[in-house]
């Protein structure tokens, strides 16, 4: 797709120019002391252009922007980068809208992508996708939920969580990144109960294999087993998710392990929550009262 039918990623600091982001350029090293992988910045769409700014500018919102400290961007050496296609280096970096739907008793909704798909197959991750020229984020995220999951949602109110810097595929060791993108976690919260909502589920198969639902307790396990290295406390053996059978939602258990596996450093990708997403579960869980904190 040609970079001027995508909205992409421009960038600005300390009051220089307004410049579009190149592919291959690490946008949280940008903006963090010493290369880091974390960041505080001013971030807003404007005429089919996310900018992203270390000033507040009319219309921003102040967020955290991270990545994991394995991504291929920042470890690219400058052989590797100038070795990537030249269609690859002209793309630019793109922008991702993912929504975490929170029901009213305090569930979130991931979906697991389906297997045939080339970009992160069989990965939990929340509903999302590219922002289409001429969408506000919202309403990418509420497109993007629909056309996966068949829910539409319409008395919602939204926040926007914080920014994440992907790439694919998520190591070096997999090969050099086709795609980079900043993915904006947006919390979009409801009135409706999880049950309410599930009964309305009605997933495209091409995208969505599986649907689960979770709560801050479960979430808290997934975060500590991420971040602190082990979960909090005992855990259930197992998850009760939805899985996509023929067109039909069943009812199925999936081993607990699976959400707390990690990117594989080296062969093939398996199972797992998204890095991000986890990422977005403990911005999550920090919007929550003391008590629901990781491992509180």
């Amino acid at each position: 797709m040609e970079s001027a039918k995508r909205v992409l990623v421009y960038l600005t600091k300390e009051n220089s120019l307004l410049h579009c982001a190149k592919f291959a350029q690490g946008i949280t090293g940008h903006y963090s002391a010493n290369n880091g992988d974390k960041a505080f910045i001013h971030c807003g769409l404007e005429k089919n252009q996310f900018v992203i700014s270390d000033c507040q500018f009319l219309g921003s919102t102040r967020v955290q922007l991270q990545r994991p400290s394995f991504c291929p961007i920042k470890n690219l050496s400058p052989r590797q980068s100038a070795s990537l296609p030249q269609e690859i280096q002209g793309r630019g970096v793109d922008v991702g809208v993912a929504v975490l739907v929170q029901s009213i008793n305090k569930k979130v909704l991931l979906t697991r992508r389906s297997k045939s798909l080339n970009i992160f197959p069989n990965v939990w991750v929340p509903p999302g996708g590219h922002v289409e020229l001429g969408e506000q984020l919202l309403e990418a995220g509420l497109r993007e939920l629909q056309e996966e999951t068949g829910l539409r949602l319409q008395e919602v109110s939204w926040s926007m969580l914080g920014l994440w810097e992907s790439a694919f595929p998520p190591l070096l060791s997999r090969g050099l990144p086709s795609r980079h993108h900043i993915v904006t976690y947006l919390l979009v919260q409801t009135n409706e109960t999880h049950q309410q909502m599930q009964e309305r589920l009605c997933p495209d198969e091409r995208e969505v294999s599986a649907c689960v639902w979770l709560d801050t307790e479960i979430a808290k396990h997934i975060v500590a087993a991420e971040y602190s290295g082990s979960p909090c406390g005992p855990l259930p053996a197992s998850i009760s998710v939805l899985e996509l059978i023929h067109g039909s939602l069943s009812q199925s258990d999936r081993s607990m392990a699976t959400f707390l596996n990690s990117a594989p450093k080296e062969g093939e990708d398996i199972e797992r929550i998204s890095t991000g997403t986890k990422y977005a579960l403990s911005l999550w869980l920090d919007g929550m009262p003391t008590n629901s904190s990781p491992c509180a």
